[in-house]
Protein backbone atom coordinates (compact mmCIF):
# COMPACT_ATOMS: atom_id res chain seq x y z
CA UNK A 1 0.00 0.00 0.00
CA UNK A 2 0.97 3.39 -0.65
CA UNK A 3 3.03 5.02 2.32
CA UNK A 4 1.61 8.66 2.02
CA UNK A 5 -1.65 7.00 2.25
CA UNK A 6 -1.61 6.05 5.39
CA UNK A 7 1.67 7.35 6.96
CA UNK A 8 -0.41 8.02 10.45
CA UNK A 9 -1.33 4.09 10.66
CA UNK A 10 2.28 3.30 9.56
CA UNK A 11 4.00 5.68 12.17
CA UNK A 12 1.78 4.87 14.54
CA UNK A 13 2.80 0.98 14.35
CA UNK A 14 6.22 1.45 13.60
CA UNK A 15 5.62 -0.22 9.99
CA UNK A 16 9.28 -1.06 8.40
CA UNK A 17 8.22 -3.55 5.57
CA UNK A 18 6.24 -6.20 3.57
CA UNK A 19 6.38 -10.00 3.03
CA UNK A 20 4.16 -12.85 1.94
CA UNK A 21 3.89 -15.41 4.22
CA UNK A 22 0.70 -17.55 6.40
CA UNK A 23 -0.73 -16.31 8.88
CA UNK A 24 -3.47 -17.66 10.63
CA UNK A 25 -6.79 -16.19 12.12
CA UNK A 26 -5.78 -14.63 15.64
CA UNK A 27 -2.99 -13.02 13.93
CA UNK A 28 -4.83 -11.97 11.12
CA UNK A 29 -7.40 -9.91 13.33
CA UNK A 30 -5.13 -8.73 15.98
CA UNK A 31 -3.38 -7.15 12.90
CA UNK A 32 -6.53 -5.93 11.46
CA UNK A 33 -7.85 -4.55 14.92
CA UNK A 34 -4.91 -2.55 15.46
CA UNK A 35 -4.90 -1.24 11.90
CA UNK A 36 -7.75 -0.08 11.24
CA UNK A 37 -7.96 1.59 14.81
CA UNK A 38 -4.67 3.16 13.66
CA UNK A 39 -5.84 4.15 10.22
CA UNK A 40 -9.50 5.44 10.97
CA UNK A 41 -8.51 9.21 11.22
CA UNK A 42 -6.15 9.30 7.76
CA UNK A 43 -8.91 6.53 6.13
CA UNK A 44 -12.00 9.30 6.50
CA UNK A 45 -10.23 12.26 5.67
CA UNK A 46 -9.23 10.45 2.07
CA UNK A 47 -12.85 8.62 1.68
CA UNK A 48 -15.35 10.33 3.94
CA UNK A 49 -16.63 12.14 1.82
CA UNK A 50 -16.66 9.68 -0.95
CA UNK A 51 -18.99 6.77 0.85
CA UNK A 52 -21.46 9.88 2.88
CA UNK A 53 -19.85 9.47 5.89
CA UNK A 54 -21.19 13.09 7.45
CA UNK A 55 -24.29 13.19 5.60
CA UNK A 56 -26.93 13.05 7.99
CA UNK A 57 -29.18 9.90 6.64
CA UNK A 58 -25.56 8.42 5.34
CA UNK A 59 -24.99 6.56 2.00
CA UNK A 60 -24.19 3.14 0.66
CA UNK A 61 -21.66 3.39 -1.90
CA UNK A 62 -20.62 -0.55 -2.64
CA UNK A 63 -17.19 0.22 -4.33
CA UNK A 64 -14.62 2.47 -6.05
CA UNK A 65 -16.57 2.76 -9.06
CA UNK A 66 -19.51 4.16 -6.98
CA UNK A 67 -22.29 2.30 -6.76
CA UNK A 68 -25.05 3.04 -4.87
CA UNK A 69 -27.62 0.60 -3.44
CA UNK A 70 -29.73 3.05 -3.98
CA UNK A 71 -29.25 2.51 -7.92
CA UNK A 72 -28.50 -1.68 -7.82
CA UNK A 73 -30.99 -2.88 -4.76
CA UNK A 74 -29.05 -5.59 -4.80
CA UNK A 75 -30.46 -6.25 -1.54
CA UNK A 76 -34.05 -6.07 -2.85
CA UNK A 77 -36.54 -4.86 -0.26
CA UNK A 78 -35.74 -3.49 2.80
CA UNK A 79 -38.62 -1.85 4.40
CA UNK A 80 -38.96 -3.81 7.73
CA UNK A 81 -35.76 -6.16 7.06
CA UNK A 82 -33.62 -7.07 10.10
CA UNK A 83 -30.02 -6.02 8.34
CA UNK A 84 -26.99 -6.97 9.56
CA UNK A 85 -23.67 -5.17 7.96
CA UNK A 86 -20.76 -7.15 8.34
CA UNK A 87 -17.11 -4.65 8.32
CA UNK A 88 -19.32 -1.65 8.96
CA UNK A 89 -16.52 0.83 9.79
CA UNK A 90 -18.33 4.05 10.69
CA UNK A 91 -21.51 2.40 9.38
CA UNK A 92 -22.56 5.10 6.44
CA UNK A 93 -24.26 2.13 4.83
CA UNK A 94 -26.25 0.70 7.95
CA UNK A 95 -27.23 4.30 8.20
CA UNK A 96 -28.78 4.45 5.16
CA UNK A 97 -30.60 1.09 5.06
CA UNK A 98 -32.24 2.56 8.43
CA UNK A 99 -33.50 5.77 6.26
CA UNK A 100 -35.26 3.23 4.36
CA UNK A 101 -36.96 1.41 7.07
CA UNK A 102 -34.52 -1.41 7.71
CA UNK A 103 -33.47 -2.46 10.84
CA UNK A 104 -29.74 -3.08 10.93
CA UNK A 105 -27.17 -3.58 12.63
CA UNK A 106 -23.36 -2.40 11.86
CA UNK A 107 -20.55 -5.06 13.11
CA UNK A 108 -16.79 -4.22 12.94
CA UNK A 109 -13.14 -5.15 14.75
CA UNK A 110 -12.49 -1.23 15.22
CA UNK A 111 -13.20 0.65 17.93
CA UNK A 112 -12.29 3.76 16.40
CA UNK A 113 -13.97 3.35 13.05
CA UNK A 114 -17.19 2.61 15.32
CA UNK A 115 -15.86 5.99 17.44
CA UNK A 116 -16.34 7.78 13.97
CA UNK A 117 -19.92 6.16 13.24
CA UNK A 118 -20.91 6.90 16.63
CA UNK A 119 -19.67 10.49 16.21
CA UNK A 120 -21.57 10.70 12.46
CA UNK A 121 -24.85 9.53 14.14
CA UNK A 122 -24.78 11.85 17.15
CA UNK A 123 -24.91 14.91 14.81
CA UNK A 124 -28.03 14.09 13.44
CA UNK A 125 -30.23 11.23 11.38
CA UNK A 126 -30.85 7.56 11.77
CA UNK A 127 -29.02 6.06 14.42
CA UNK A 128 -28.42 2.10 14.31
CA UNK A 129 -26.58 -0.50 16.74
CA UNK A 130 -23.45 -1.25 16.09
CA UNK A 131 -21.33 -4.22 17.89
CA UNK A 132 -17.75 -4.49 17.71
CA UNK A 133 -16.71 -8.25 16.83
CA UNK A 134 -14.88 -10.22 13.92
CA UNK A 135 -16.36 -11.55 10.98
CA UNK A 136 -15.35 -15.43 12.14
CA UNK A 137 -17.82 -15.37 14.51
CA UNK A 138 -20.64 -13.56 14.70
CA UNK A 139 -22.22 -12.70 17.90
CA UNK A 140 -25.55 -12.98 16.82
CA UNK A 141 -28.41 -16.35 16.74
CA UNK A 142 -29.16 -18.15 14.20
CA UNK A 143 -32.04 -17.28 11.76
CA UNK A 144 -31.48 -13.68 13.22
CA UNK A 145 -31.54 -11.27 10.42
CA UNK A 146 -33.24 -10.97 6.94
CA UNK A 147 -30.15 -9.76 4.67
CA UNK A 148 -26.74 -9.82 5.12
CA UNK A 149 -24.26 -6.99 3.16
CA UNK A 150 -20.58 -5.92 3.28
CA UNK A 151 -19.16 -3.20 1.48
CA UNK A 152 -15.41 -4.04 1.27
CA UNK A 153 -15.28 -4.85 5.23
CA UNK A 154 -13.64 -8.15 6.66
CA UNK A 155 -13.80 -10.62 4.09
CA UNK A 156 -10.70 -9.75 2.28
CA UNK A 157 -8.86 -9.54 5.95
CA UNK A 158 -9.90 -12.66 8.06
CA UNK A 159 -8.06 -15.50 7.38
CA UNK A 160 -10.84 -17.96 7.44
CA UNK A 161 -13.57 -16.37 5.22
CA UNK A 162 -14.94 -19.86 4.22
CA UNK A 163 -16.15 -19.43 7.77
CA UNK A 164 -17.41 -16.04 7.63
CA UNK A 165 -19.71 -17.63 4.84
CA UNK A 166 -20.43 -20.03 7.11
CA UNK A 167 -21.56 -17.80 9.66
CA UNK A 168 -23.47 -15.16 7.74
CA UNK A 169 -25.20 -18.74 6.15
CA UNK A 170 -26.28 -18.93 10.20
CA UNK A 171 -27.48 -15.77 10.73
CA UNK A 172 -29.22 -15.60 7.91
CA UNK A 173 -32.99 -16.82 7.69
CA UNK A 174 -33.88 -19.22 4.79
CA UNK A 175 -34.56 -16.67 1.78
CA UNK A 176 -32.20 -14.08 3.33
CA UNK A 177 -29.74 -12.94 0.97
CA UNK A 178 -26.06 -12.43 1.64
CA UNK A 179 -24.26 -9.50 -0.94
CA UNK A 180 -20.62 -8.72 -0.24
CA UNK A 181 -18.50 -6.51 -2.40
CA UNK A 182 -14.28 -7.15 -2.09
CA UNK A 183 -10.95 -6.33 -4.36
CA UNK A 184 -11.64 -8.19 -7.81
CA UNK A 185 -9.21 -11.25 -7.33
CA UNK A 186 -7.55 -10.08 -10.48
CA UNK A 187 -5.92 -6.93 -8.86
CA UNK A 188 -4.04 -9.56 -7.01
CA UNK A 189 -1.58 -9.87 -9.74
CA UNK A 190 -0.53 -6.39 -10.24
CA UNK A 191 0.88 -4.06 -7.76
CA UNK A 192 -0.71 -1.51 -5.91
CA UNK A 193 -0.60 1.88 -7.90
CA UNK A 194 -3.24 3.52 -9.81
CA UNK A 195 -0.87 4.71 -12.52
CA UNK A 196 1.04 2.54 -15.14
CA UNK A 197 3.53 0.91 -12.64
CA UNK A 198 0.18 -0.71 -11.86
CA UNK A 199 -0.30 -2.50 -15.41
CA UNK A 200 2.19 -4.81 -15.19
CA UNK A 201 1.58 -8.23 -13.70
CA UNK A 202 3.93 -9.74 -10.90
CA UNK A 203 2.11 -11.63 -8.36
CA UNK A 204 0.81 -15.09 -9.89
CA UNK A 205 -2.84 -15.17 -9.49
CA UNK A 206 -3.01 -18.63 -8.20
CA UNK A 207 -0.75 -17.61 -4.85
CA UNK A 208 -2.72 -17.47 -2.01
CA UNK A 209 -0.29 -16.09 0.08
CA UNK A 210 -1.45 -13.25 1.87
CA UNK A 211 0.18 -9.57 1.86
CA UNK A 212 1.61 -9.41 5.02
CA UNK A 213 3.04 -5.59 6.66
CA UNK A 214 5.10 -6.03 9.42
CA UNK A 215 6.74 -3.73 12.13
CA UNK A 216 10.39 -4.00 13.53
CA UNK A 217 10.18 -7.13 15.32
CA UNK A 218 8.41 -8.65 12.54
CA UNK A 219 4.85 -8.87 14.09
CA UNK A 220 2.00 -7.62 11.44
CA UNK A 221 0.21 -4.72 11.54
CA UNK A 222 -1.52 -5.18 8.19
CA UNK A 223 -3.21 -7.96 6.82
CA UNK A 224 -4.40 -8.95 3.28
CA UNK A 225 -6.26 -12.92 2.49
CA UNK A 226 -6.32 -13.18 -1.24
CA UNK A 227 -8.53 -15.48 -2.87
CA UNK A 228 -9.74 -16.38 -6.43
CA UNK A 229 -13.11 -16.09 -8.28
CA UNK A 230 -13.02 -19.89 -7.70
CA UNK A 231 -12.02 -20.10 -3.95
CA UNK A 232 -15.10 -17.44 -3.43
CA UNK A 233 -17.63 -19.79 -5.19
CA UNK A 234 -16.14 -22.69 -3.30
CA UNK A 235 -16.80 -21.22 -0.21
CA UNK A 236 -20.50 -19.57 -0.72
CA UNK A 237 -20.95 -22.91 -2.15
CA UNK A 238 -19.61 -24.82 0.57
CA UNK A 239 -21.82 -22.93 3.11
CA UNK A 240 -25.44 -23.92 2.08
CA UNK A 241 -25.63 -20.71 0.09
CA UNK A 242 -26.47 -20.19 -3.77
CA UNK A 243 -24.94 -17.81 -5.67
CA UNK A 244 -27.53 -15.83 -8.16
CA UNK A 245 -24.87 -12.89 -9.58
CA UNK A 246 -21.42 -11.74 -9.99
CA UNK A 247 -21.05 -8.11 -10.48
CA UNK A 248 -17.91 -6.96 -11.96
CA UNK A 249 -18.17 -3.17 -12.49
CA UNK A 250 -17.28 -1.18 -15.23
CA UNK A 251 -15.11 1.93 -14.59
CA UNK A 252 -18.24 5.31 -15.01
CA UNK A 253 -17.07 7.81 -17.57
CA UNK A 254 -17.60 10.53 -15.27
CA UNK A 255 -15.09 9.68 -12.80
CA UNK A 256 -11.57 10.80 -12.85
CA UNK A 257 -11.15 10.37 -8.42
CA UNK A 258 -8.62 7.45 -7.44
CA UNK A 259 -8.75 5.53 -4.63
CA UNK A 260 -5.38 3.67 -3.65
CA UNK A 261 -5.22 1.25 -6.47
CA UNK A 262 -8.44 2.59 -8.51
CA UNK A 263 -8.15 4.81 -10.90
CA UNK A 264 -9.68 5.50 -14.40
CA UNK A 265 -6.69 4.30 -15.97
CA UNK A 266 -6.52 0.91 -14.72
CA UNK A 267 -10.12 0.74 -14.57
CA UNK A 268 -10.55 0.70 -18.90
CA UNK A 269 -8.45 -1.87 -18.84
CA UNK A 270 -9.53 -4.70 -16.13
CA UNK A 271 -12.29 -4.55 -12.75
CA UNK A 272 -11.32 -3.68 -9.47
CA UNK A 273 -14.03 -4.22 -7.72
CA UNK A 274 -16.36 -7.94 -7.43
CA UNK A 275 -19.68 -7.94 -5.90
CA UNK A 276 -21.06 -11.42 -4.92
CA UNK A 277 -24.95 -12.02 -4.43
CA UNK A 278 -26.06 -14.55 -3.14
CA UNK A 279 -29.39 -16.64 -1.28
CA UNK A 280 -29.75 -18.99 1.77
CA UNK A 281 -32.25 -21.77 0.11
CA UNK A 282 -35.91 -21.50 1.43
Amino acid sequence: MSEDRHAQANALLGTTGTTRTRIGSADSQRASRRWWDADADQYHQTHADFLGVDSPGGEFVWCPEGLHEGDMRLLGDLAGKRILEIGCGSAPCARWLAGQGAHPVGLDLSAKMLERGLAAMAAGGPRVPLVQAGAEALPFADAAFDLACSAFGAVPFVADSAQVMREVARVLRPGGRWVFSVNHPIRWIFPDDPGPAGLTATIPYFDRAPYVEVDGDGEPTYVEHHRTIGDRVREIVGAGLLVVDIIEPDWPEWLDREWGQWSPLRGELFPGTAIFVTEKPR
